[in-house]
């Protein structure tokens, strides 16, 4: 079969401007909990797009770690590719898509770094050999061999143990939303979009065509 000849029917329920709410992140979560409860894997898995100085955008599989109403947060290193586009330029959009659910959901938006007591927090969550692994690798460099960073891996275990501190370059991100789409699948390709967008404190819903 051609790749052009795949294709799918969408058959998902409807999406109206007047069973969602007025803002996005509890619509967002509205949604995030229906895909918990759909037990689908990796739910929390998203597209991170950046762009570089030179104007060279790049995407990436990242995971949400925490939502609130200022924003979405994930955790990289700050030298890696995405943390140094975000310096350069610090803005960026996330995607999230659930298949099984035929949903979408789209954002756009500045970035900023967490505070480095969330950050610290967050690490100290993660498993040991998490924790490990991002102080021994160079994300994003390249390296010279597999064996190479097993090497710096089993360094950083005998020299930290059990503690493991957050390293300085690593840490979280929150974008700030100024756009946030939801994407429901449709007979016959009538797809919904309901587009919220802010401006100042205050969040406009609109329609787009599919």
């Amino acid at each position: 079969m051609s790749i052009a000849a795949l294709r799918r029917e969408y058959m998902g329920e409807s999406l109206n401007e007047t069973d969602v709410a007025a803002e996005p992140f509890t619509q967002f979560q509205r949604w995030f909990d229906e895909v918990l409860r759909a037990e689908l894997p990796t739910p929390n898995a998203m597209t991170l797009a950046t762009v570089a100085a030179d104007g060279m955008p790049s995407a990436r599989i990242v995971l949400l770690k925490g939502i609130d109403h200022n924003g979405f947060v994930f955790y990289t290193s700050y030298h890696s590719r995405k943390g140094r586009e975000l310096t350069v330029n610090p803005r960026a959009a996330l995607v999230f898509y659930w298949n099984e659910l035929e949903r979408e959901v789209r954002i756009e938006g500045a970035v900023e770094k967490v505070s480095a007591a969330e950050s610290d927090e967050y690490f100290a969550s993660r498993p040991l050999g998490s924790r490990h692994a991002a102080i021994a690798s160079p994300q994003s460099e390249v390296v010279a061999s597999r064996a190479m960073l097993e090497t710096r891996f089993a360094a950083a275990a005998d020299d930290h143990g059990d503690t493991a501190p957050r390293p300085a370059h690593w840490g979280g991100y929150r974008l700030l939303p100024v756009a946030v789409e939801f994407w429901q699948g449709r007979p016959n390709r009538l797809h919904d979009r309901l587009l919220y967008t802010r401006t100042a404190d205050r969040w406009t819903i609109s329609r787009l065509a599919p």
